[in-house]
């Protein structure tokens, strides 16, 4: 059957080459497999049909049983036609309208023959009107391979317009089903589908496209979606599985005087229970002889840096150097000054290395790199370079790993090279990658499946939580008045101007209005305010952060610049413009900017009052939470999964059947088996899953899912 399923689509009855090159281009359909794949997006209930008489002005699709009895051509516009058809049935008449391929349509439509129309209805002058129906005389709708529930298949302008309606892709799967005879491979193994009730390939494959029953098509939807995200569990398990088996890491046996004293002796504060659970996680991987390869995630301010420096006092007791990597320089050297101050007692050689790093600075750095005198470096993409060459990388940290592509990441695997001199084989760093982006279980099972995931989801104590408000800008003489107190009580205040690529130059108008307006309403001397933007020179936006994080200035008016990694404890207010125009998980990163000092702080989310559904859901969210996991699981249901990753990433769960958000149950469900099969047969060789094993390569072959995945 394979071999049939890899015939070009053009060769199906009733295609050719034209629609062939239309169904290629527009739907990615090139061989009669990814017809066979091309599921519906959603079905309508063909059982009824409707009498004329019983119709009413409303969105759902109906069926009539009639005949036309007349057709004309009606002029309107200026050189416009439509063509008119009058379809009655024994209970009235009404009207069935074209817009477009009039010629084609008039020729196609028989007189008084009775047919079946299906469409949506509209009332105009009293009459009901159809535009665009599907209709099909009542011989071939008796014949048809014909289901109760109709399926609609997603399309576009370019197919509609060229003739290929729902009801051609329809005949074209009709056509596929008769040439194969609907035998198809089972693509799972039986004790599989025997354990879930699973029913079989085929009739899931024949349900999902002709249901016979709801019922019949419940069952093909949960056994292809299952397939579906089994198959991806069990590729980025085995990934992970194969990797820790093949790859070798250092092993990092000893937690010894570093790692010790600082945990006795130098601990700014007692760790909570996440962080401990996680710091032991770490210990377990670094101590084992493969490679680790750890996410590690954690809501803004949840004490990520600590563990990172724990992390790196083991690979320092083990004789090895370490480097965390951030994405950007105010973040880099935020790390710096944050490690440099936990470990100031520990004798310890740190350094940082970015783009503004001084020549003469960068020679030492080089020098005791290889010389193995400097124990962390901490950068931006400077690490990256070819002359940045480390002694025994034992451990890289990765900040907001998204920002950093495949290539970069991969290159910073070879730091730990040794010399091309040198016969030893090379051993990858540790990997541990930090995000302050919670990222839903769903989409992190999905995305990063095949990396193991530490979660830290506790704020240290004393912390308080930061409250917010959503606010009108009709209320904004209130807000003024609550910053003036604040600012009386020695706080600092962060203002942020939404900036969206496409708009610029009309967002720096919309910061520079505002920055314009603050500085009348909160004058020199009483007053000073900074301001921060991407267009500004790297060095003016160090000045400006500098004076605010001083405290030389009261307010920091800025764009999302600051939306990662500064640290500023003073800040106790956050005012956000436009937060309408800001997605959910930007909103809670911003947050996060405040609450870092024992004060209470505060957000208040400004918008006008013309605000859309999702817009609502997003200000009702953040008023009701600080948990950025479930922040995240809100905005994967609002944004979906693609969106959610930015746009690098937006390809990557191009999923045919099954949805992460709405089917997360069979998801967990998918991954449990997987880890279930892999953990008792990881080669897949048992006589009992050689199904599985076939389908496992056959789709290997293909390029998908997991080329993308980190």
């Amino acid at each position: 059957m394979v071999s049939l399923l890899e015939t070009p689509i053009e060769f199906l009855k009733g295609v050719g080459p034209l629609r062939g090159t239309l169904l290629r281009k527009e739907l990615g359909i090139h061989k009669y497999g990814h017809l066979l794949n091309f599921y519906p997006n959603r079905y309508i209930d063909r059982t009824r049909y409707y009498k004329i008489n019983e119709l009413q002005n409303n969105v759902a699709e109906v069926q009539i049983i009639g005949k036309i009895i007349n057709i004309k051509t009606v002029e309107f516009g200026k050189n416009q036609k439509r063509l008119v058809a009058t379809f009655v049935d024994d209970t009235g008449q009404m009207e069935l309208v074209w817009f477009q391929g009039i010629k084609w349509i008039r020729e196609s439509l028989k007189l008084n023959e009775m047919c079946v129309v299906f469409g949506k209805c509209t009332s105009f002058n009293n009459t009901f009107n159809m535009a665009h129906p599907e209709i099909e005389l009542m011989t071939e709708h008796q014949q048809s391979l014909r289901s109760a529930m109709q399926p609609v298949y997603p399309s576009t302008e370019t197919l509609a317009n060229r003739g290929i309606s729902n009801r051609v892709i329809n005949k074209m799967m009709q056509q596929l089903f008769l040439e194969t005879q609907a035998v198809f491979s089972e693509t799972l193994p039986n004790y599989l589908n025997n354990e879930l009730k699973l029913i079989p390939k085929n009739e899931a494959l024949f349900n999902i496209h002709f249901p016979k029953s709801a019922e019949a098509l419940a069952k093909a939807q949960f056994r292809l979606k299952f397939e579906e995200l089994f198959y991806i569990q069990l590729q980025l398990i085995s990934k992970n599985l194969i990797r820790k088996h093949k790859i070798k890491g250092h092993p990092f046996t000893k937690v010894g005087t570093y790692f010790n004293d600082f945990y006795q002796n130098h601990l700014p504060f007692e760790l909570t229970n996440a962080q401990k659970r996680v710091v032991k996680e770490i210990r377990a991987d670094m101590g084992s002889n493969a490679q680790m390869n750890r996410l590690l995630q954690g809501d803004v301010g949840s004490g990520k840096t600590i563990v990172a420096l724990m992390s790196m006092l083991i690979a320092l007791d083990n004789g090895f150097q370490s480097c965390l990597m951030a994405p950007t320089e105010i973040l880099a050297n935020q790390h710096f000054n944050g490690l440099n101050e936990l470990a100031k007692d520990l004798n310890i050689n740190i350094k940082l290395l970015t783009g503004s790093t001084k020549i003469a600075n960068r020679r030492i750095i080089h020098e005791e790199l290889e010389n193995g005198s400097l124990h962390i470096l901490i950068g931006t993409h400077a690490l990256l370079e070819d002359k940045v060459k480390f002694k025994n990388l034992g451990l890289a940290v990765i900040d907001e790993q998204h920002r950093f592509g495949v290539e970069q990441r991969s290159k910073l695997w070879k730091k730990s090279s040794p010399n091309p001199s040198e016969t030893a084989e090379s051993v990858p760093p540790h990997i541990l990658v930090m995000t302050a982006t919670p990222i839903p279980r769903t989409l992190a099972m999905s995305l990063y499946g095949d990396l193991d995931i530490s979660v830290i989801d506790e704020l240290p104590p004393g912390r308080k939580p930061i409250q917010t408000v959503h606010r009108f800008d009709s209320n904004r003489l209130k807000v003024w008045k609550f910053i003036r107190d604040e600012i009386a009580l020695g706080r600092q205040i962060y203002i942020v101007y939404p900036l969206i690529e496409e708009s610029k130059t009309m967002d720096l108008k919309d910061l520079m209005d505002g920055y314009e307006s603050i500085s009348r309403d909160f004058p020199l001397p009483d007053y000073s305010i900074s301001i921060l933007h991407g267009k500004m020179k790297p060095a003016d936006k160090e000045a400006e952060m500098k004076r605010f994080a001083e405290g030389k200035t009261n307010i920091m008016v800025a764009t999302t610049v600051i939306e990662v990694g500064v640290n500023i404890p003073n800040a106790s207010v956050m005012i956000i413009e436009s937060a309408e125009r800001f997605g959910l998980s930007q909103l809670h990163q911003l947050r996060g900017r405040v609450g870092r000092g024992a004060e209470q702080s505060y957000c208040i989310l400004m918008t006008s009052h013309k605000l859309s559904d999702d817009s609502k859901t997003r200000m009702e969210t953040m008023v009701r939470t600080n948990d950025g996991f479930e922040i995240a699981e809100v905005d994967l249901k609002l944004r979906g999964p693609g969106d959610l990753m930015g746009t690098q990433q937006s390809g990557v769960l191009n999923l045919q059947i099954a949805d992460i958000v709405r089917d997360r149950d069979i998801l967990i469900l998918a991954r449990n088996y997987a880890l279930q099969i892999l953990k008792d047969d990881a080669p897949m060789q048992k006589p009992e899953n050689v199904v599985l094993r076939a389908t496992y390569i056959e789709l290997t072959k293909k390029k998908n899912i997991w080329n993308y995945i980190s």
